[in-house]
């Protein structure tokens, strides 16, 4: 008897368990589980503690509220007929909108009314894409891909929503060109900076031209304006050192012909004490005139007579 006690307490509470695990259940935040009683839906219950009836309901789904994302890799022809890889990434949750009825709500669509919500996606994604690449070329396609986007997920949206998901962004994260094209724009890229680098080349070649021009030009103006200053610094000093000769009574004549051999007798000095010089100017015949200062003279004279000599040749 006290056996038998024993079983039937076991076999009671094991109903009970049983029982109690079908008649309560807990729901977790950002979920919604589906109820359908004999197999027809019944309600719609959020986070929380919960009770159903046991052996006629049951939990059909749980349905995550949570935002998803799926990637997607599409081939699109360009304007251009340039075929590309896209890589699209699609960000999307189950709708929040919970209608008149519930059978109008985002879980309830999302759950009865497509099996397959990803590949539906997909499909949507790679439809719009492929009719709105083609209207770009290669270059207007990487120019405007957030747009491209953009009206992707706005037509993909009103599509989605029809059974029970709201499409948050489309992205696209990358662009694969097939490896001839990327090589031939590798190339023209590389032609083009190329191109820049040489024409900024001849531009600074060009200024650094205009520059030394400009600083010669300038170097020669403060030449000319020292050898003339030079000059005007000799003749005074010329004309200072005639009028002192002529203060001590020597004639006009003597003063000058003093004055030029005074400078070639200084000339030699400085050409016998260098001896880096290779050209000196000598008498052409030494035996004809008795000193260079006579010979001086004898051209002066001749000169006054309007009878220049010959310039006498240059050893």
């Amino acid at each position: 008897m006290f056996l038998f006690t024993i079983v039937l307490i076991v076999l009671i509470l094991l109903v009970v368990s049983i029982v109690a695990g079908n008649l309560f259940f807990v729901v977790k935040q950002q979920h919604a589980v589906i109820i359908e009683r004999l197999g027809k839906f019944n309600r719609i219950v959020g986070a929380g503690f919960h009770a159903k009836i046991p052996f006629i309901d049951r939990k059909a789904a749980t349905v995550s509220l949570r935002t998803m994302k799926n990637g997607f890799d599409i081939d699109v022809k360009t304007e251009d007929n340039v075929t590309i890889g896209l890589e699209v990434s699609a960000q999307y949750h189950v709708s929040y909108e919970l209608g008149n009825a519930p059978q109008e709500s985002g879980v309830y669509k999302s759950y009865y009314m497509l099996q397959q919500p990803v590949a539906q996606m997909r499909d949507f994604i790679t439809d719009a894409l492929r009719s709105s690449i083609p209207v770009y070329t290669l270059d207007e396609v990487f120019a405007k891909k957030d747009d491209i986007a953009k009206d992707v997920n706005a037509t993909v949206s009103e599509q989605m929503a029809a059974y029970g998901f709201t499409l948050v962004s489309t992205l696209i994260t990358k662009i694969a060109l097939p490896a001839e094209v990327e090589n031939s724009m590798n190339q023209i890229n590389a032609a083009q900076r190329t191109k820049a680098a040489a024409q900024d080349l001849a531009e600074a070649d060009r200024i650094r031209r205009v520059t030394e021009a400009k600083a010669e030009a300038e170097a020669m103006e403060q030449a000319g304006e020292g050898i003339a200053n030079q000059r005007k610094a000799i003749a005074l000093g010329i004309k200072d050192s005639l009028e002192i000769i002529q203060e001590t009574g020597v004639g006009n004549d003597e003063a000058n012909l003093l004055f030029m051999f005074t400078q070639w007798t200084e000339m030699m000095n400085e050409f016998a004490k260098s001896g880096k010089s290779s050209t000196v100017v000598l008498p052409t015949d030494f035996r004809a005139s008795a000193s260079m200062f006579e010979q001086m003279i004898a051209a002066g004279e001749a000169n006054e007579a309007g009878n220049v000599p010959p310039v006498p040749p240059v050893h």
